[in-house]
């Protein structure tokens, strides 16, 4: 059943509903393939038991009711609550908490027929785009596994680039499903904010930062998994509907007007290579058809960053507030989080929304002559896994633990759609992404651009080393 691994979710659902592939043949080479794998790797966490898993699959065939993710298995972000598994964040304050319900997005692909085998690890509460944490570790990169593989959603890539996971979710607040993705080799999309609606906690109206997202080795399987957990609910007052996104059909891309922003106009430090990389991904979009420009910023990146990290700071310490008085120890970057916010004043997190407001208005101006802008996925290359984070990049101090992925703040700040796709591999053989990002409401027509790019590129077939490693062992002993 190896076979089966390199297939894309779109056609392994495919196979299940016609018949052509069992669940529980699918699940016993995805519990292989973990087995292998996941040791050198430690992406996947809280897995079920395998007997467990097994009989969930014997049920899926048995079942006359086939959902578009039907028999498919799906480790969850260890973000998500889902019943029956523990669900800690990450953190030794929840290590040993077990929900006895799913939260909105596991219920979800429950109900589309996927089976949930366990988690994908996740930094502590998501916080820093490096995943490690004091209950599961530190999850390596399968391009280089001394390497961090970004985060928060790193377990939920590497899921992806190793084969352990044909789908997977993720989450996004400072580009955490986006550069996780460029890393990896994959792809990642965070919508327009209110197409997938975030959990619904005690207050749902005034932060509107970060979103549930689908991860997936090409923009038509992002598609397939958009379409499952995108759509209203009734308990979130935002929302922002979109149509059913399957089939996705990749456009012509003559005329698409592209803007390369880069770094910002030389606000954001960049890593040698990694601006290289990502121009020379830009020309396959030439290639297609699309006008590629390189105009001016148009917003003062200082400005975007300070309200940003307002606003992120505000929401943060409000759901880090209940967990501090339990007792235990926060990390760092929690606490400092947990301070910073505690001490912010109403008129400040207002001016910092006026601010976000005022990029929102000059981006619709921009966006009348582009169809999208482009910039990487992060600031610097994979770091080894003992470093929290970068401190300087190209000999500029970083003030803050988050300011090296400053470049995910354009389209995070105001909710805007943005494509993670990979952009190849610099000098070392690590991967780079870059991100494609649109107006609100674009989220169909970049897939459609992603999806042109992905056919002209096909990135994610170039497999970690070690896959190419067993791959080449089957085919001789084959």
């Amino acid at each position: 059943m190896t076979d089966q691994i390199p297939l894309s979710a779109s056609t392994l659902v495919q196979n299940l509903r016609e018949g052509r592939l069992t669940a529980s043949a699918l699940m016993e080479a995805t519990l292989d393939r973990i087995a292998a794998v996941n040791p050198k790797v430690n992406a996947i966490v809280a897995l079920r038991d395998a007997e467990d898993l097994m009989a969930e699959a014997a049920t899926a065939d048995a079942a006359r009711d086939k959902g578009p993710l039907h028999g498919l298995p799906i480790a969850v972000k260890d973000l998500v609550n889902v019943a029956g598994i523990r669900s800690t964040q990450g953190s030794p304050l929840l290590a040993s908490f077990v929900p006895d319900q799913d939260d909105l997005l596991a219920a979800r692909l429950r109900a589309a027929g996927a089976i949930l085998i366990g988690k994908t690890n996740t930094p502590e509460f998501g916080l820093g785009s490096h995943t490690f944490n004091p209950v599961y570790g530190v999850t390596r990169n399968p391009y280089d596994p001394s390497l961090s593989c970004g985060g928060s959603s790193g377990g939920a890539a590497v899921a992806l680039a190793t084969g352990m996971t044909a789908l997977a979710d993720g989450s996004d607040m400072m580009g955490s499903l986006r550069n996780p993705a460029g890393w990896n080799n994959v792809y990642g999309f965070r919508p327009t904010w209110g197409v997938v609606p975030p959990q619904p906690r005690s207050e749902v109206y005034l932060h509107q930062l970060s979103t549930p997202g689908p991860m997936a080795r090409s923009p038509e399987d992002i598609a397939l998994l958009l379409d499952v957990i995108s759509g209203p609910d009734p308990r979130r007052p935002h929302g922002w509907p979109i149509p059913p996104l399957v089939p996705l059909h990749a456009p012509s891309l003559r005329g698409v007007r592209i803007a390369w922003l880069g770094d910002w106009g030389g606000a954001f430090p960049m890593e040698e290579g990694v601006l290289e990389t990502c121009e020379a991904a830009l020309r396959a979009l030439a290639d297609l058809g699309a006008d590629v420009e390189t105009p001016s910023a148009p917003f003062d990146a200082e400005a975007l960053f300070q309200s940003w990290s307002t606003l992120r700071s505000w929401q943060v310490a409000v759901e880090l507030e209940a967990l501090a008085g339990q007792g235990g120890t926060l990390k760092d970057t929690a606490i400092w989080e947990l301070e910073r916010g505690r001490a912010l004043s109403a008129f400040e997190v207002h001016n910092a929304s006026v601010v976000r407001s005022a990029w929102l208005k000059a981006s619709l101006t921009f966006f009348e002559r582009y169809d999208a802008f482009v910039l990487p996925t992060a600031q610097v290359w994979p770091f080894a896994n003992e470093i929290a984070y970068p401190r300087q990049i190209a000999g500029q101090s970083m003030d803050t633990y988050h300011r090296w992925m400053q470049v995910m703040v354009p389209a995070s700040l105001p909710g805007l759609p943005a494509l993670a796709a990979p952009a190849g591999f610099g000098a070392q053989g690590l991967p780079m992404g870059l991100q494609l990002v649109g107006p609100r409401g674009a989220d169909a027509r970049l897939l459609g651009i992603g999806a042109a790019y992905h056919a002209a590129t096909q990135w994610p077939d170039t497999r970690p080393p070690q896959l190419e490693e067993e791959k080449t062992h089957d085919r001789a002993g084959a």
